[in-house]
């Protein structure tokens, strides 16, 4: 069972089971929280993973087809390979290993099966990088903006700026993850359409899908990972050649 000790500034939690230790500072909650906020200028909001098509099609009509499409995004696409990316890149920050960090920034560019996710890991991880870089610049950061520009997947970014500024990787991925699927029930919303308290109770519900992710992600080995959700990339080739789009993916 874990423990949690608690001061005024500072939380620490110990997982004895892994026995990995998360300090997480008033500071750093600060940055994490305002990283997964849908108001962080990134672009979430111009993406639905092809949330859009699988509505066109009939395939989410409802609540419960959303958190279903949601989950198997997170459990066999690209949130369980995000998830695995995210923690490779934490650890090769905090060890200090640059060429680690750019060989795994260099893997993630190949791990989208369409176009239209390419560019939506693509976008929103250059603009993650750019805009941190600028409002909590680091030495480090600065380093990965450098050497790869604008071109660097959402999750790496994400993990590079999260042990740079000290959140532990569990909180990282957590806040990842959960940013990930808000993001797409905030689709569904707009596109079933559903209501604002179904869109909640969608995410209330996919809680505990997104802490097996964040587990699986710890565990994962990137030699190893891979994705069984084919008719996510069939779902969003269509999405390509879909006459009346609002979504970029």
């Amino acid at each position: 069972m874990a423990s949690t000790i608690t001061s005024p500034t500072t939380h620490m939690r110990i997982d004895t089971t892994t026995m990995a230790t998360s300090i997480t500072t008033e500071a750093s909650l600060a940055r994490l929280l305002a990283w997964c906020s849908p108001a962080y200028p990134v672009g979430g909001y111009s993406f639905s993973h092809g949330i859009e098509r699988a509505v066109q099609d009939g395939l989410v009509r409802d609540r419960c087809d959303l958190m279903a499409y949601i989950a198997t995004v997170l459990r066999d696409g690209a949130g369980a390979v995000d998830a695995a990316l995210l923690a490779a890149a934490w650890r090769a920050v905090d060890a200090g290993d640059d060429g680690a960090l750019d060989a795994i920034a260099e893997i993630a560019l190949a791990w989208r099966g369409t176009a239209e996710t390419a560019l939506e890991t693509v976008m929103q991880g250059g603009a993650f990088v750019a805009v941190t870089s600028a409002a909590w610049p680091a030495p480090r950061l600065a380093g990965l903006l450098a050497r790869h520009g604008r071109t660097i997947a959402h999750p790496v970014a994400f993990g590079s700026a999260a042990a740079t500024h000290g959140i532990g990787l569990r909180d990282a991925l957590f806040g990842y993850l959960t940013g990930f699927a808000a993001n797409l029930v905030s689709a569904g919303v707009r596109l079933v359409p559903l209501g604002q308290t179904d869109g909640q109770l969608a995410t209330a519900a996919l809680v505990p899908v997104i802490a097996m992710a964040m587990e699986a992600g710890i565990a994962a080995d990137l030699d190893t990972i891979g994705t069984a959700a084919p008719m996510l990339d069939l779902l969003s080739i269509r999405h390509e050649t879909q006459y009346t789009r609002l979504f970029r993916s």
